[in-house]
């Protein structure tokens, strides 16, 4: 079990960007949030294992509409007993 700070750039507001993550966390069972920064960016935190957590990413860069230009990843501590994946 691993937990991920996501920051995703590039054309991700406006194009069902957390919808999609959110719906590809439930699918794979992953746990964490996503919200639509200030500064027009997209941040995560997810947790699960590492190959969920790449097939979800994959699954949110094949959105119709979603173009992500840069990932920042950084590993940070598990969250013990978190249950679900949220928007913010």
């Amino acid at each position: 079990m691993i937990r991920y700070h996501l920051r995703f750039t590039g054309q991700v507001q406006g194009v069902g960007f957390r919808w999609t993550a959110t719906r590809a966390a439930n699918v794979l069972g992953l746990t964490g949030w996503v919200y639509n920064a200030w500064d027009g960016s997209v941040e995560m935190e997810v947790q699960g294992d590492e190959q969920s957590i790449d097939q979800m990413i994959a699954a949110i860069d094949r959105g119709r509409f979603i173009q992500i230009d840069n990932i920042e990843k950084e590993k940070i501590p598990v969250v013990e007993d978190e249950r679900d994946f949220n928007v913010k």
